[in-house]
């Protein structure tokens, strides 16, 4: 079926079930289905669907986004890399006179000064900036939420490791990865309650978790914009 909405057209699905509540379900493709009991009426298929509107637009927006996969980045102004959980354009440009590249972030775009225009000058620098924020990001979380626990990392390090976000051995060591930078900050901060929870729980037992949701309720969102985002978190 398709249906009219706030200017935008939407394609869906109705299956009709033995349930006692209606609901609406969208696929790792984008495409949309409404489950519903027996006899719903069309009003209230289209009611629910109008609630939800803004929701399933942006599901199904990131779920084509996955499909599609990762676009190759170019190096120019326009492109767009994240930060904090938001995409901001690249603004390059060539200066001699400086010792090395650096970027800098001012408010709406990611400012790139470089001594030579070439891509792998480029892409270096902005590793050099993501590492940089995120030592400075997980050092102030750290900070933020070492009252909740008697023990202290050993000591922090950021690596280029992309098999984990962060890790924590036996000696309260932590390292984490580079690209949380490019995470909301609510984000980076439940990765890092994360590994200082492996501080006191080595393993994922029930133990570890209940001291995770203790301190951070939600972590179960932040896992979820992870999972859904990891594949557009590069340089």
């Amino acid at each position: 079926m398709i249906h009219k909405y706030l200017g935008q057209t939407l394609s869906f699905e109705i299956n009709y079930k033995n349930r006692t509540s209606m609901g609406i379900y969208i696929d790792v493709y984008g495409n949309v289905e409404i489950q519903a009991p027996k006899g719903t009426s069309d009003e209230l298929l289209l009611q629910l669907l109008e609630e939800k509107w803004d929701w399933i637009q942006q599901k199904s927006t990131e779920m084509n986004d996955r499909t599609l996969g990762q676009k190759v980045k170019v190096y120019d102004h326009g492109e767009t890399f994240l930060y904090l959980g938001n995409e901001y354009p690249i603004q390059v440009s060539l200066d001699i006179n400086i010792k090395q590249d650096y970027v800098v972030f001012e408010g709406d775009k990611l400012y790139i000064y470089v001594k030579q225009l070439e891509d792998e000058k480029i892409k270096q620098a902005l590793k050099r900036f993501y590492y940089q924020q995120c030592k400075t990001l997980v050092e102030r979380s750290i900070r933020s939420y070492q009252s909740n626990f008697k023990i202290k990392p050993r000591s922090i390090r950021i690596s280029d490791n992309n098999r984990n976000w962060g890790t924590c051995d036996s000696r309260q060591q932590l390292t984490f990865n580079w690209k949380l930078a490019m995470a909301p900050l609510k984000v980076i901060d439940y990765v890092v309650v994360h590994e200082m929870c492996h501080m006191v729980h080595l393993n994922h037992d029930r133990s570890f978790w209940r001291l995770v949701g203790k301190i951070i309720p939600e972590y179960e969102q932040m896992e979820n914009w992870l999972a859904l985002s990891s594949w557009k978190m590069t340089v």
